[in-house]
Formats: structure tokens, C-alpha cells, sequence
């Protein structure tokens, strides 16, 4: 589905008409050819010297040695969700001179432009370019212009686009000074791994860095942050320095923050092994793997999931939960068989919950009725059959985003808010042992590091990260979260390449983002915090015909060994190493049984 708009009559439109102001308003001054004693005044515009003096949105450029223009560098933007790669600096001129502008690009549609120029701001673009190519555009200063701001971007949505030596040609002004110190510093949001920070604005700054106990924690555009990666129940002190073209402020005065506890496991399952495997067991239903009976589960599992409690109808909120009929499953249990199988799963240590919804089971809790009727029924299935807990494993059109509810962290669209206070309803009422799962596909999760509902203008799928306000409002609660890992189309890693399904590369791309935390559309001020690795397993199908997207048990090794290991990683770079990784899930304990066990016995293998 096409989620983006590319640029088309309009950028050529605004371009001509703006050519056309410019002539009608006698300012043909402006593309003069600069005078003889002119110097290029842009700083660093062959990237020989990294990104010093550039800023980038959303941490979209990097600097690469191949393809350049000249010398060894060349900057990379690439566009991510509602960001366009925009990288930016501030140039020091005089008021009322002419300046020309240009810079060798290639790749995907790039823009070249000033702002802050006092008089009309210029741009130029490309559509594409295969081969270096030369932008170029002039512009002159107002009588009280003492600064331009200079940039290239892309576009949304698009590949990557490369630029190498730019520059700025006219006469140079005053050196710009360091911005101030920051004020104003403070904590927002803590939980047991992140610390929400803030702060106030500071005049001439293009740029934020925050320090964590003196070191350099991460650069944002705008006056927010949030620093991930922490341990629970550990005190942390921040500092920022606001940054320009000139360099950096001292840093400002300290803020301390603890984070909170871990709550044991994230929830209910603080008893779970280091290392477990969560399957799911077809109980009310048969297809081509055939019923495999509660008793007969093999002890590798250690998590089951029933699969699945459906609603009466998508929006009542009402869950049934039954065995499958014996005209369907010739060989299925009775309830009291299946009980008394559920107590002994339980007295060897083993954990069986309700999975609600599946690819069929649609729910939307839009009403407090339905969201009311949710717990009531849920909670009548866990009663009935002794249950440690429940899966949320929503699929298809259960969860979107209305339009306007642009932030996880407050979400306002009542299908999430209701799903959010019914578990939490849930967990209160059975204590602190109460075991919370969820089993997302990655459109819903991953898929937030580029588009998050339908956007800032609207028109992307609504359902774009759509879990993410779930998966962060409950992650106190969360037990485990594993993701499905199939069924799924190419998705963009924090590599900003795209990565898909079938191989190691992948499972290590999307558990890296869920270990490290994302920026959500791209949005620095609006990050995904990570999650600790002991609530974080891995979801892939049990055998070829369980679901598109099956990985070989030696890649699924090379997977696990780059994640607790930091081996077998190939070209992928992860963003730390996780060694309680918790383990990994599949769909489903009865196509492992018709593959001969190859899922649960490699499991066994790998981690003894």
C-alpha cells in the first residue's frame, strides 16, 4: 500500500512560480556570479570531517566512504517515516550580499535550499539522479541578515540520497558564537529502564546532547529527550549542552532520576527458566497439523498458549473460549480431562494461558461496554479453567489509530485506551503472579520506527504501530513480548535498511529495536523505550507450513548468537548484547508436532 505522497507537480510549480516573482521583482541580483574575492564560507561541505557542523533529523545522516564526489566522504540521508532527512547549518553573512549555493548529489529525490535569508528562501531538487549530478541556486541577504541556515533533504518515504561537497560562495560574516547553557532541566516519565528529560529552549541552537553520568548519551533536534537502556532501581544524573555550527555550551546543571523496580518479570512468570520456549496449542480448533491433547505437550514448553478465545462479534467485547467439537477433533479431550492435564502442566512448573483473537478472532473494544464485558468474560475463562494469565495476540483490524492520536505515550483512541485499562482491570485482579503476553505481527510494532497511524497529513494505514501505546502503557506489567517474525513484509532496522524474513538478519534487526528502543516516525522526541531483554522472545513459525517466512534451526542459532553473543551477526550491527534474552515462541506446538519436534528439540539444544 502506498503510504507516502511522493513530490510531483507541486515542487515543479512552487519552483517555476518563484522563478518567476524573482524576475517580475527585479531581483535578478541574486543569481549574480559571486565577486572574485568571495570564499566558500560553508563549513565541512565535503563531510571530510564527519558530520562537525551539520545536524540531522532524527539521526538520519551518516557520512560514508562510498559513492563521494570528492575526497572520502560524502553524507547519506536517509528518510524515515515522517522524517525527510533534512541535515542543516547555520553560515555566518552579511546583510545585503549575494551568495550562490551548490552541491553534487545522486540517489533518491534530494533538495538543496537556504532559509533565514531575510529575502525570498530558495530551493532546488531532483528527482533522481543515478550519477553525481550539480544543484545549484543564489539568493541575497536582507539588510539585517547576519545568518542563513543551509540544507538538503529528501523526501518522504524515498530511498536514501547522497551529497558531497557543498558549497556556499559569497563574502563571510561575523563567526558565530556557542549557544547558551540550556535552563530549565528536568525529569519527566521514569520507569524501570528509562528516564523522560526536558528542558527550554535556547536562542541560535540547532541542537541538543544529552550526558548520563558525564558521557555523551545522544543528540536530539528539539528540547526533549528520553534515555533508554537503564537498569532498574539505579540513581542516574543528566546533564545537556545545547549546540550550533560554533561548537557546544557547558553543559547545564545536573538532574538525578532513579529508576524504578523491575517488578521480578515484568509482571506474573518470575518463576520462568532463564531460557523459555512459549508455544501455541490449537485447543478449539483443527487445520492440517492435526489436535495435539494438553496432556500430550512435551515438557520442552514451558509457556502455553490456548489458542484462541474469540469475541461473539467484533465489537462486543464478549470472549467464549470452548474445546474443539469431536466431529472436528475425533481425538479431542474431555473439559475435565483438559483441566486435570492444565493442574499438572502447572505443578511441573509450566505456565497456560488464553490467547485472545488470532487471525480470525477480530477485537475492537470501542465502548466501555465492550471493554467492561472483556474482563468480565475473560476473567470467567480463567476461572473456569485454572489459567496463570492471558495473550494478547490482535491481529488484522483489532487495533488502529484514529487520526490525530499522533503520540504512544498518550494515546487517544478509545479501541487502545479501553484494551489498556481492561488488562490492567485484569492484572489488579489477579495479583502480581498474573502472566501478560503479546504476540503483535511486526506491522503493528516495528513498522512504528517509520509510520505510526495515518500520519501527520493523514492517508498512511491506520494501523501502523498501533501496539506500541499497548506494549508501553503495560510494560510493568508485560511478561512477554515476542513478536511475530513471519507473515510479515520487509521492514526498515535502525540500520534504516530495509530487512525481511526467512534468515538470521532479520530476527536480529527487529529484537535489536525492541532491545534498543526507536524514535517513533522518526520522531527523536517521541522514542520507544527498549524493553529488558527477559521480556523479549523471539517469534517464528515451527515448520514450513506454519506460516510464511520459516528460518532454518542454523539460522535461527545465528540469530541467537549474535543477540546473547554478539557472534554470527553478518553485516547487521546490533546496538548491545543481551545474553537474558528470554527465548523464543512459535506458532504452534502443533506443527512442531507434525515437523517431529525439529522447533522444541533444537530449542533444547541450543540452550541445554
Amino acid at each position: 500500500m502506498e503510504r507516502t505522497r511522493r513530490p510531483a507537480l507541486y515542487p515543479r510549480l512552487v519552483a517555476a512560480l518563484a522563478a518567476a516573482v524573482l524576475t517580475a521583482g527585479g531581483l535578478v541580483a541574486a543569481a549574480q556570479t559571486a565577486r572574485a574575492a568571495d570564499a566558500d564560507i560553508a563549513r565541512n561541505g565535503g563531510f571530510e570531517s564527519g558530520l562537525t557542523g551539520w545536524s540531522c533529523t532524527a539521526g538520519s545522516g551518516a557520512v560514508v566512504t562510498t559513492p563521494v564526489h570528492g575526497g572520502s566522504g560524502a553524507l547519506k540521508g536517509t528518510p524515515a517515516g515522517s522524517d525527510n532527512a533534512k541535515c542543516s547549518q547555520t553560515v555566518a553573512v552579511q546583510p545585503d550580499s549575494a551568495y550562490t549555493l551548490s552541491s553534487w548529489v545522486r540517489g533518491g529525490y534530494v533538495y538543496l535550499g537556504a532559509s533565514g535569508t531575510g529575502t525570498t528562501d530558495v530551493s532546488t531538487w531532483t528527482q533522481s539522479a543515478s550519477d553525481w549530478q550539480k544543484l545549484t541556486t543564489s539568493f541575497r541577504t536582507g539588510p539585517n541578515t547576519t545568518s542563513v541556515t543551509v540544507y538538503t533533504h529528501g523526501w518522504y518515504g524515498t530511498p536514501a540520497y547522497y551529497a558531497d561537497d557543498l558549497t556556499l560562495v559569497g563574502p563571510g560574516g561575523a563567526p558565530a558564537q556557542p549557544p547558551a547553557v540550556p535552563t530549565g532541566l528536568k525529569t519527566g516519565t521514569v520507569t524501570s529502564t528509562s528516564v523522560a528529560l526536558s528542558w527550554a529552549p535556547v536562542t541560535g541552537a540547532t541542537g541538543y546532547t544529552v550526558y548520563r553520568g558525564g558521557a555523551r548519551a545522544l543528540d536530539v533536534s528539539g528540547t526533549s529527550a528520553t534515555v533508554t537502556g537503564l537498569s532498574p532501581s539505579t540513581a542516574y544524573g543528566f546533564q545537556v549542552a545545547a549546540t550550533n555550527a560554533a561548537g557546544a555550551s557547558a553543559l547545564s546543571p545536573a538532574v538525578t532520576a532513579t529508576t524504578s523496580a523491575s517488578g521480578g518479570g515484568g509482571g506474573g512468570g518470575a518463576d520462568l527458566p532463564a531460557h523459555a520456549l512459549v508455544g501455541y496449542l490449537h485447543s478449539s480448533f483443527a487445520n492440517g497439523s492435526g489436535y495435539t491433547r494438553m496432556a500430550d505437550v512435551p515438557a520442552s514448553w514451558d509457556v502455553i498458549n490456548l489458542a484462541f478465545g474469540e469475541p461473539t462479534s467484533v465489537t462486543s467485547g464478549d470472549i467464549r473460549f470452548s474445546l474443539c467439537p469431536v466431529a472436528e477433533c475425533p481425538n479431542v479431550e474431555s473439559a475435565a480431562e483438559f483441566k486435570a492435564a492444565i493442574k499438572a502442566k502447572q505443578a511441573a512448573g509450566k505456565k497456560v494461558l488464553i490467547s485472545i483473537g488470532g487471525a480470525n478472532g477480530q477485537v475492537q473494544l470501542s465502548t466501555t461496554g465492550a471493554r467492561d464485558a472483556f474482563v468480565s468474560s475473560v476473567s470467567k475463562i480463567i476461572d473456569e479453567y485454572g489459567l496463570d494469565g492471558l495473550d494478547i495476540d490482535f491481529e488484522g483490524h483489532s487495533l488502529s489509530l484514529n487520526t490525530g492520536d499522533t503520540d504512544f505515550r498518550n494515546p487517544t483512541t478509545p479501541v487502545v485506551v479501553n484494551l489498556i485499562s481492561a488488562i490492567k482491570t485484569l492484572k489488579a485482579k489477579y495479583g502480581a503472579d498474573f502472566v501478560l503476553t503479546m504476540a503483535p505481527e511486526t506491522f503493528f510494532v516495528q513498522l512504528g520506527y517509520q509510520f505510526y497511524g495515518s500520519g501527520p497529513w493523514g492517508g498512511q494505514d491506520p494501523r501502523a504501530g498501533s501496539y506500541l501505546p499497548v506494549i508501553h502503557a503495560l510494560r510493568d506489567d508485560l511478561t512477554l513480548l515476542h513478536v511475530q517474525d513471519y507473515n510479515s513484509g520487509p521492514i526498515m532496522g535502525l540500520d534504516n535498511q530495509y530487512h525481511s524474513m526467512g534468515g538470521a538478519d532479520f530476527h536480529i534487526a527487529m529484537t535489536d529495536m525492541l532491545l534498543t528502543g526507536f524514535p517513533v516516525a522518526g520522531d527523536t522526541t517521541k522514542v520507544f523505550p527498549a524493553l529488558r531483554p527477559e521480556q523479549v522472545a523471539i517469534g517464528l513459525p515451527a515448520s514450513t507450513q506454519a506460516g510464511n517466512g520459516h528460518t532454518s534451526p542454523a539460522e535461527v542459532h545465528k540469530a541467537l548468537n549474535c543477540l546473547t553473543k554478539k557472534t554470527d551477526c553478518g553485516s547487521y550491527q546490533t546496538h548491545g548484547t543481551w545474553p537474558a534474552l528470554r527465548g523464543l515462541m512459535t506458532w504452534s506446538i502443533n506443527w512442531d508436532r507434525f515437523n517431529q519436534w525439529e522447533f522444541s528439540k533444537n530449542f533444547d539444544a541450543y540452550f541445554g
